[in-house]
């Protein structure tokens, strides 16, 4: 945030070689922060399995335009399957992150959920 103190949003993300991209509105408080600051990190956690984990911290690089939202609908069709519904946005933007950082765990602990499935 302006004063310094992190903002956290959970984000689809997608990569482009070894970049990272995430979409949002160009207006949100995310941009905004980006804006002023270019540094950003993430936690990924892996879907089927919460003790997987990828924490990256980067640097945003580019923003680029998705006034067509061939980006979102890319994301939505990773993670739903299907086009994003929402086509009503203001503008459109594709965050480029540049990993510094990036640090994989896994730890020995199991989901007891697996077995369940």
């Amino acid at each position: 945030m302006p004063d310094g103190s992190p903002k956290v949003d959970p984000v689809w993300v997608m990569r482009e070689a070894s970049r990272l991209l995430v979409t949002s509105d160009a207006k949100s408080v995310k941009v905004s922060n980006v804006e002023h600051d270019a540094r950003v990190s993430m936690s990924v956690i892996a879907f089927d399995n919460p003790y997987e984990q990828l924490l990256i911290r980067g640097v945003v690089i580019q923003m680029r335009s998705d006034a067509d939202l061939s980006t979102l609908d890319a994301f939505a069709e990773k993670y739903l399957g299907t086009p994003f519904p929402r086509r009503d946005w203001s503008v459109r933007v594709v965050l480029v992150v540049e990993p510094a950082i990036a640090r994989y765990y896994r730890s020995k602990l199991t989901d007891p959920r697996v077995g369940a499935r």
